[in-house]
């Protein structure tokens, strides 16, 4: 069953803003085309999130979900968990502590 699951790797960096947005969704549409049917976003280097990058995830997770894939997020700073948190994503994403903490997930899950 392992074979079963393929993750990828998505990691930005820097301000996720409306400029950084079709790059964004660019690099996600590469890992589906990869075949990925996991995506994990590893925001660890984001410094920042506007209305824009958040909009980004969230077409994103849209892109991913038609495509019979999941898209989860990992490594987010305090900024970005208070804007999740405010804005109720923190329910629409799952996000974990650490990139590690998703393969341990997946990895127990097969």
């Amino acid at each position: 069953m392992s074979s079963d699951i393929k993750f990828e790797v998505v990691r930005p960096n820097g301000i996720l803003d409306g400029t950084q947005a079709n790059v964004f969704r660019r690099e996600v549409r590469d890992r589906l085309d990869n075949q990925a049917n996991i995506v994990l976003v590893n925001l660890q280097d984001v410094t920042f999130i506007d209305s824009s990058g958040l909009g980004a995830l969230v077409s994103a997770l849209k892109m991913v979900r038609t495509a019979g894939a999941k898209m989860v997020i990992c490594s987010i700073n305090d900024q970005v968990r208070m804007l999740f948190e405010l804005t109720s994503m923190d329910r629409v994403f799952k996000v974990y502590p650490t990139e590690e903490a998703f393969e341990n997930d997946v990895n127990s899950d097969i």
